[in-house]
């Protein structure tokens, strides 16, 4: 790296440190807005799990999660008995059961989505004036480019 260089890696370093703790803020803020449920982390992974990638085995969620099938086990027969997830035959392979969330699991997530996107649009509104909203606007498609693969 040349001598030009340090000062833009100096700032990009110091930028990302700034971001981190200011997402990491937004997100503790935004977790408090949730409605009260008395999940673990893990529960809470594997839920958000399910939910992106589809039903699946616990073969195939603790290989996902990177634990093994027993933790998953456990994870999953927690989650099963607070009526959360659900388990069907594999419709390819009757051996196998596809665990997916249930009505209730999907209330629960989307009334916690909504608590929090509410409370963040009324912060919005609150704290920001317009000219700040917009420059907020612009801003997203640079955060979101951060978080492309």
């Amino acid at each position: 790296m040349g001598k030009t260089d340090k000062p833009a890696a100096d700032a990009a370093l110091i930028l990302a440190g700034a971001l981190r703790d200011i997402v990491g803020q937004l997100k503790r803020r935004l977790r408090e807005q949730s409605p009260p449920h008395d999940l673990t982390w893990s529960q809470v992974s594997v839920l958000s799990l399910i939910e992106r990638q589809g039903a699946g085995s616990i073969s195939d969620l603790a290989r996902l999660e990177g634990v093994r099938p027993q933790s998953m086990g456990e994870t999953i027969a927690a989650l099963q008995a607070a009526g959360l997830v659900s388990g069907a035959p594999d419709p390819a392979d009757g051996r196998r059961t596809l665990l997916s969330l249930t009505p209730a699991c999907r209330d629960m997530i989307r009334a916690g989505r909504a608590a929090r996107e509410d409370w963040l649009a009324n912060r919005i509104r609150q704290r920001l004036s317009a000219t700040e909203q917009k420059r907020l606007h612009d801003a997203m498609a640079l955060l979101k480019r951060l978080g492309e693969p």
